[in-house]
């Protein structure tokens, strides 16, 4: 009978000797890593397959992608921290304070959706790139790392104000509730105008995205 525990512990090490370039070759992968882990005779039966060490493989380089993605979000909204915009309008300090706050609400609302917490904790990365054009710049570093879903919440946030100021043209307005997500648009807009209190509790920057991370997983993408 196979060893299952020794035979899982060999597919890892193939895995990871092969993700890290230090084999290339899954044959020679499987040598060094049977030697490493047995001094023994190995049974045939204990061997991994080759579609056990690909499988083994992709999920490795599917949570490397995930934990960088999380590395890029710390890293654009650190810096927002020594950003601060006008004081009527945000007067809770820093932009990343503010970005706290509504993913803050935004959690208290739908903390099962991790798309709609990702755009409520990212929607003003841009503003430590280009204050100028703060959405087209976070959207163009997001790109690769955010779905598309939360991508349109980012971009059409500036216009769901503007749906509540009552000054969005009705031909944009019904474009807008064309989109299965409207109603959380116009929530995530909700939590916008909400997080700008000075001294709100929130949750520091490393356990937000905990938390996030967290959702990732549930969903087997992390």
């Amino acid at each position: 009978m196979p060893n299952e525990k020794f035979r899982q512990q060999l597919v890892n090490e193939v895995a990871r000797l092969m993700h890290s370039k230090q084999e290339t070759d899954s044959h020679r992968a499987v040598f060094v890593a049977a030697r490493k882990l047995c001094k023994g005779w190995i049974k045939p039966a204990d061997l991994p397959s080759q579609r056990e060490i690909r499988d083994e493989l992709k999920r490795i380089s599917s949570k490397s992608v995930q934990e960088d993605r999380f590395c890029v979000y710390r890293a654009l909204l650190l810096p927002l921290e020594s950003v601060t915009e006008n004081r009527k309008l945000h007067p809770e300090s820093d932009v990343l304070y503010h970005s706290l706050q509504v993913f803050e609400l935004a959690k208290n609302e739908l903390p099962y959706d991790e798309e709609f917490l990702l755009a409520a904790l990212l929607h003003d990365v841009g503003k430590g790139i280009d204050p100028f054009d703060h959405v087209a710049a976070g959207l163009e570093v997001l790109e690769e790392i955010i779905t598309d879903r939360s991508a349109w919440l980012i971009e059409h946030l500036v216009e769901a104000h503007d749906i509540q100021d009552g000054t969005l043209g009705a031909r944009a307005k019904r474009r807008l509730q064309r989109n299965e997500s409207f109603e959380e648009l116009m929530l995530l807009e909700e939590c916008d105008i909400l997080g700008r209190v000075p001294g709100m509790e929130v949750l520091d920057l490393d356990e937000a995205l905990d938390f996030l991370k967290g959702l990732a997983r549930q969903e087997g993408s992390f």
